[in-house]
């Protein structure tokens, strides 16, 4: 499935930029791609910064990676129920509760990038059993109507969109 294909009835506008940060796209390729690429940039943060924040109240560089990897978690979870049609609506989840249960300082490098392979991974196995049909299938999670194919393109959009972050407001404070 690529992005083009997606209409804007299959996601709540909110999410808007995340689909517009990646641009006409296919998705499999697109998560594998990511599998690849995103551990080689989590590898490329100096140690010393996974810990650091761009100001007051603001997540470190840690907790705004394993929010990726949880929120990636959740869209997962969604796209399950709804790919095998599950029509009971799907609550929202509160990042700011996860986050600091996280334990992300107390979480080593290795250990972030570890688990994120696991989750990527387990989210193309899951996708990669999704036909054509089953993308297109819509549920309701987040009180918003949402289809399969659209939280595989949200998992990646959201992905990007925290790590363009991190580039501009985190590391690039300490050029």
């Amino acid at each position: 499935m690529k992005s083009s294909e997606l209409t804007s009835a299959e996601y709540n506008t909110y999410y808007q930029p995340y689909i517009d940060t990646l641009g006409d796209v296919e998705l499999m390729d697109l998560m594998r791609r990511q599998l690849h690429n995103f551990p080689q940039f989590m590898e490329s943060i100096p140690e010393g910064q996974w810990q650091l924040s761009y100001g007051l109240g603001k997540w470190t560089i840690a907790e705004v990676l394993l929010h990726v990897i949880d929120a990636e978690r959740v869209f997962q979870y969604r796209a399950l129920r709804i790919g095998r049609n599950d029509q009971t609506p799907l609550p929202g989840f509160d990042q700011d509760t996860y986050v600091p249960n996280s334990r992300a300082g107390e979480r080593s490098k290795k250990s972030i990038i570890e688990e994120y392979k696991a989750v990527r991974a387990a989210s193309i196995s899951l996708f990669e059993t999704f036909g054509p049909e089953q993308l297109k299938l819509q549920g309701t999670a987040s009180n918003s109507r949402v289809s399969v194919g659209a939280l595989g393109f949200l998992i990646c959009g959201h992905q990007k969109h925290h790590r363009n972050i991190i580039r501009e407001r985190y590391l690039s404070i300490q050029s």
